[in-house]
């Protein structure tokens, strides 16, 4: 059976990454509020719930065990182990959401977006950066969590960070929330219209 044009396409995999502090998870709430066709991936976990946290919506939590066959069975997109939990992005519900025509984001690190790239070069790389250093140490510094001993590391991986930028498709820079999200809606709407992604359209436009 010919697809019609007007029929849901496939659903994009849009990567989002940047240094603590520059509003990655602001920016995804944003976007969140005015788009049905768009969910923030959830991530495994070895480690146990927290308080109000959610079964398959904060984390899908699993024992170690089952992780580590996941792992064995190539079944995450990126992963990674901090102090003694494993933490990763299963695969199937991330391509599950695509083909039904929803567009998925990956809030990670750097490292995690790295894994994602070489598994599936395909996805749209956005990193999010703060208008300045100065900037991004106010945000943090704001909070009360950090001292300045843990402050100026903390600036430090900010900085080592943000020199990868460029191995991203696109750079946000994150000065006014709203305008942020703008942009990544953007970025999202011009990736739909990319030659390559409409190649069987044009096909079924012209009818052949």
């Amino acid at each position: 059976m010919t697809k019609h044009f007007y029929e849901k396409e496939k659903g994009l995999l849009i990567v989002i990454s940047g240094p603590s502090g520059a509003g990655k998870g602001t920016i995804c709430k944003e976007l969140l509020k005015n788009e049905d066709n768009l969910e923030v991936s959830v991530s495994a976990t070895t480690r146990q719930p927290r308080e109000g946290e959610v079964e398959g919506k904060n984390y899908y939590f699993i024992d170690k065990e089952h992780f580590l066959d996941m792992i064995g069975n190539n079944d995450f997109l990126e992963y990674a182990k901090v102090y003694d939990n494993y933490y990763g992005t299963p695969k199937d519900p991330v391509l599950q959401k695509m083909e039904e025509g929803v567009d998925v984001i990956l809030e990670i690190d750097i490292q995690g977006a790295a894994q994602v790239r070489a598994n599936f070069p395909e996805g749209i790389y956005i990193f999010v950066v703060p208008p300045s250093i100065n900037e991004l140490r106010k945000r943090i510094t704001e909070r009360g969590t950090e001292d300045e001993e843990q402050m100026n590391k903390r600036m430090d991986c900010a900085c080592e960070e943000i020199r990868n930028a460029t191995k991203y498709s696109y750079i946000v820079i994150n000065d006014k929330v709203s305008l942020a999200a703008e942009k990544v809606r953007a970025i999202i709407t011009a990736e739909k219209c990319r030659s390559e992604r409409l190649e069987s359209k044009i096909e079924e436009i012209i009818g052949r």
